[in-house]
């Protein structure tokens, strides 16, 4: 191949769907073929700021924008109380759909090949890339390369206490290739992010919140999709935390691995953890809670706004003092 993209998470397919387009032989590496396009955490696209780049990338000619309208459960514009500049369009996605959808569009267009592999290294001759390395032992030569990789290199997931090597999802993560950056000259630097645990829909009392409502009409996420043919599918709901979950997280602070110091990394600025705002915002007496769907397919359902990197046993504890999340 003339390019070869590392990463098949939404970055390595836009760059690999955008090469092919314009001519370019492209081989696309992955880690997995099953997490090509995978939403490893809120299956939404667009939001703040986020939903602006999803329009440019529709501009441009990429496909996220025409595969969220494909796949969407919810869709809404948020911000609509303020001046159209932060304005910003937010879909909720069938997480399993949406990767059917993005990989379909992968695997049928003209000059991409893709492949499941790690890769290890990237050789370098005169300032130019000349190949790149498997963790299998093969060389692929080729003209450049776009480092795609996400958030699974040299990747650790941490849960209280509990700190195992992998990527999100239950995902292996790829920790040889970080060295070889290294080498090449590029600074490394740790970030970390925080999940919600996922939630069994069968088990919530959704009685006990407020009903959420996507927009009518809807304004779709691509500038080739017909507004008239789109629908919201599902309903996302908003409950609250209680002085009861704040008094649970404040107890239990030192078992928190950013507090406790087994962390040390910069946090993502759009998801602060629970903690982070029990700390911070001790003013609140409740933090919003939006429990999203993740499927059509499956109970599975998130909880926005409840980012934690606490053991599971305090987990448990937290949601069963939300209202609605008693169970």
């Amino acid at each position: 191949p003339d390019l070869i993209v590392i990463g098949g998470g939404h970055a390595g397919c836009e760059a690999a769907l955008a090469a092919a387009r314009m001519g370019i032989d492209t081989l696309l590496l992955t880690l997995n073929m099953d997490g090509i396009a995978l939403m490893a955490c809120n299956p939404v696209i667009g939001g703040s700021a986020k939903g602006h780049l999803v329009r440019e990338l529709d501009a441009l000619g990429g496909e996220m924008g025409l595969a969220i309208d494909d796949t969407f459960l919810q869709s809404r514009m948020l911000n609509t109380s303020k001046g159209p500049a932060v304005h910003a369009l937010r879909a909720q996605a069938d997480k399993q759909e949406y990767q059917n959808r993005m990989r379909t569009a992968l695997f049928t267009q003209a000059r991409l090949t893709v492949r499941q592999g790690e890769v290890s290294a990237i050789d370098v001759e005169d300032g130019k890339v000349v190949a790149v390395h498997t963790a299998s032992g093969q060389r692929i030569p080729c003209r450049a390369a776009i480092v795609a990789s996400g958030v699974y290199l040299r990747s650790d997931i941490i849960i209280g206490e509990s700190i195992t090597p992998g990527g999100p999802q239950g995902l292996m993560s790829a920790p040889h290739l970080s060295a070889s950056l290294e080498s090449i000259g590029f600074p490394l630097r740790r970030f970390k992010t925080g999940t919600p645990a996922r939630l069994d829909g069968r088990t919530i009392d959704f009685s006990k919140m407020e009903p959420q409502y996507g927009d009518n009409p809807i304004v779709p996420f691509s500038f080739l999709t017909d507004p008239s043919t789109l629908e919201n599918k599902a309903l996302c709901y908003l409950t609250y935390t209680t002085p009861r979950t704040h008094e649970i997280i404040l107890n239990n602070l030192h078992r928190a691995p950013m507090y406790s110091g087994s962390i040390h990394g910069t946090g993502a600025r759009y998801c602060p953890s629970i903690e982070d705002k029990v700390v911070r915002f001790s003013d609140k007496d409740r933090h919003p809670i939006f429990m999203e769907p993740e499927g059509l397919y499956t109970h599975e359902w998130y909880a926005q706004g409840m980012s934690t990197s606490m053991p599971e046993d305090v987990q448990r504890q937290i949601y069963a003092s939300i209202p609605g999340l008693e169970h």
